[in-house]
């Protein structure tokens, strides 16, 4: 790339910095606001658009820039504009699918201006295992491989045109002279052997053109993601014919690094903690000097003889990874990112406004445009993938920013409308995708639910002692009923709590939790009984705590002997003191609930605002938040004469527990 940053101004440490008018330029246009670009109704900003108005997703406009297409991930796009211009590392950790790499490709496009190097290496005279390496201005690396070639080209075409001489020449002599046509001919395979060998060492005197940059007009980006330490750190070929002058000179058989390709340019490297120990400290080495010879990585290689001068790898690093990839990352390399550059998170939801929903209109169209082969949404697909936005973001009032899983959502979409040969994606289209779209884990988690049916133990009506009707969920979004049974028989020993069903840690710490309960609720005496809760079909596990207010509810029951409503299910972790905790997935569990035929579900006051069921489930289900067990004991229990004791007593105990919810009873104050 020419040399294009005369306008930039080097700062006081040696920095390159914009000046002020391109530098507001790139502020004011990092994910510009769409109202800026598209016609916008003010008064209907509260619609699923935001008052956007458009017909289809070709009425709005794209940006070119890959970072004004960043949607949502604000900090962390200020944080890559700021390091792009003091050519920072960064390492971003964050749920999969959040915009890390978009991000870091991003980044090279914003990159200030340098002059790219194109790397050439060469053969070392004095000792062929230490190649020579040479940079020069990109696109003149090409220029010179093609000179070099040239000229042995030349040199190759006068030593052939000799050998034939000498050869014809020898063999005339033999014929004519000597008369011994064998001889001649044995003379001219030796002469022709010996031109073709002498003919090597010219040919070793082309250089190899380790890096390449003359296509490139702006920094390069290289993927170096569960690179192999080769690939990541450069390699030399091993070469099966090593002499006899038959071997392959050593420059030729080096191979560029990422680390190499990135040059000037943008390193990325998404699970950093895939990366071997030894590769993330030569990686680290590697940022320190700003370049890094290549040898070949194996012991068994002949490449392990071969070591270059040190090649030129000046790039800026964006790592990646999950939260756990913090745990087996090199610290040296960590701070070394951390003492030169940021450290950023990425949000897995952000707040649902009306600015929001229009940049996911134009998520929408980006996806169609990178395609390039989807018919265009229509206004009502573009609400339902918002619609659906808003649902797989697990919390009320905002949106999820997971948006790689919801572009496959567009993308199947697509492909259906594509199929039907439609002018435009509809919402219809978005419906099936959404059926169609589901993961392996949850296409087996909805398999293995349907095939529970055939032996499904829910109960819907009725009032039965010492059993709920507890909810789960199963792979991502799958929910099921899960029935809890307790039992209470006479103990041969000291009372216990005895819990089945493969029971996880967690769940086995909510049992305990359970047994704090019953001992404070119950006036039975426990201590020469044992409890018994089972699971009921739980073949794969418990793994959470979510079913501790099912079971106390099953154990209460079954100590004070009064029956529970089958028609309601429940959910809720529950502390020591008979606090109903929030737990997740409640939105998946109350439309289990619903397609089950049962009428209530009990849930955690503070889960409320998570609960996004579809549409044709809110007329099904009646939605009951709780804030204590006192509440959901009053709301399951049947039997009025043993429940109003029962009750009664824990007015004693709890306060005024019950009181804060006397005026709800059975209303729903669901926000559906």
């Amino acid at each position: 790339m020419s040399n294009n940053n005369a306008d930039e101004v080097p700062s006081g440490d040696g920095e390159v910095e914009l000046p002020d008018d391109r530098r507001d330029q790139s502020e004011s246009d990092l994910g510009r606001d769409v109202a800026t670009d598209m016609e916008v109704d003010e008064e209907a900003t509260d619609e699923l658009l935001g008052g956007l108005q458009i017909e289809t997703t070709a009425d709005i406009e794209v940006p070119e820039r890959l970072v004004d297409q960043v949607i949502g991930q604000d900090h962390a796009r200020d944080i890559i504009l700021k390091a792009a211009k003091q050519r920072r590392h960064v390492m971003m950790i964050g749920s999969p699918g959040t915009g890390k790499s978009m991000l870091a490709k991003a980044m090279s496009q914003l990159l200030p201006r340098e002059e790219l190097q194109d790397v050439l290496v060469y053969h070392n005279p004095d000792d062929g295992n230490e190649p020579k390496v040479r940079t020069v201005p990109a696109g003149k690396g090409e220029q010179i491989v093609e000179a070099h070639k040239e000229e042995a080209r030349k040199r190759n075409q006068m030593r052939s045109f000799l050998m034939w001489i000498i050869i014809a020449i020898v063999i005339g002599y033999a014929l004519l002279i000597e008369g011994a046509v064998l001889l001649g001919i044995l003379a001219a395979g030796v002469i022709y052997l010996a031109f073709r060998y002498s003919s090597r060492g010219s040919d070793a005197m082309i250089p190899n053109l380790l890096v390449n940059n003359a296509d490139h007009q702006t920094a390069p980006f290289e993927d170096a993601t569960g690179a192999h330490a080769g690939a990541l750190l450069g390699d030399v070929r091993h070469d099966p014919f090593q002499s006899g002058g038959m071997e392959t000179p050593s420059h030729d058989r080096v191979e560029a690094g990422g680390i190499h390709k990135a040059n000037k340019g943008v390193l990325f490297v998404d699970e950093i903690n895939t990366l071997d120990i030894r590769s993330q400290q030569k990686l680290m080495t590697a940022i320190q000097e700003g370049a890094f010879a290549i040898t070949g990585q194996s012991e068994r290689s002949s490449g392990a003889m071969v070591q270059t001068e040190p090649v030129p790898c000046d790039f800026v690093m964006v790592a990646a990874g999950n939260l756990d990839a913090m745990e087996n990352m090199h610290p040296a390399l960590r701070s070394r990112i951390k003492g030169y550059g940021y450290e950023v998170y990425m949000d897995d939801t952000i707040e649902d406004t009306a600015e929001m929903r229009r940049k996911y209109a134009r998520f929408v169209a980006q996806e169609v445009e990178k395609d390039g082969r989807l018919p265009h949404f229509s206004k009502a697909a573009v609400e339902e993938v918002i619609l659906e936005a808003q649902r797989r973001s697990g919390r009320k009032g905002h949106l999820t920013l997971e948006l790689r899983n919801l572009g496959g959502l567009v993308r199947v979409a697509g492909d259906i409308a594509r199929a039907e040969n439609a002018e435009q994606t509809t919402r219809d289209h978005v419906l099936q995708a959404k059926r169609r779209s589901r993961s392996i884990e949850q296409q087996l988690a909805d398999d293995y639910i349907e095939r529970r049916k055939d032996y499904d133990m829910t109960v819907a009506e009725g009032d039965v002692v010492g059993r709920v009707n507890g909810l789960a969920v199963m792979g991502e979004d799958s929910g099921i009923v899960m029935p809890v049974m307790a039992e209470v028989a006479p103990s041969q020993g000291p009372g216990q709590v005895i819990a089945t069903g493969k029971l996880q840690d967690i769940a086995q710490e909510a049992v305990q939790n359970v047994s704090a309960i019953i001992k404070k609720f119950s006036d039975e005496d426990i201590s020469e009984q044992d409890i018994h809760i089972q699971y009921v079909q739980s073949y794969e596990g418990v793994q959470g705590d979510s079913a501790s207010v099912t079971m106390a509810t099953a154990v209460i029951s079954a100590l004070e002997n009064i029956p529970i409503d089958q028609s309601i299910a429940m959910t809720g972790s529950l502390s020591v003191r008979g606090d109903v905790l929030p737990v997740g997935g409640v939105t998946h569990k109350i439309e289990a609930a619903a397609k089950a035929g049962l009428d209530t579900v009990i849930i955690p006051a503070a889960n409320e605002q998570d609960v996004m069921i579809e549409d044709e489930y809110k007329d099904q289900i009646e939605i009951i938040p709780v804030h204590h067990i006192s509440e959901v004991l009053e709301v399951a229990l049947a039997g009025e004469p043993e429940k109003d004791s029962l009750v009664d007593r824990l007015k004693n105990i709890t306060g005024q527990a019950l009181e804060r919810s006397g005026s709800k009873g059975r209303g729903s104050p669901s926000p559906q």
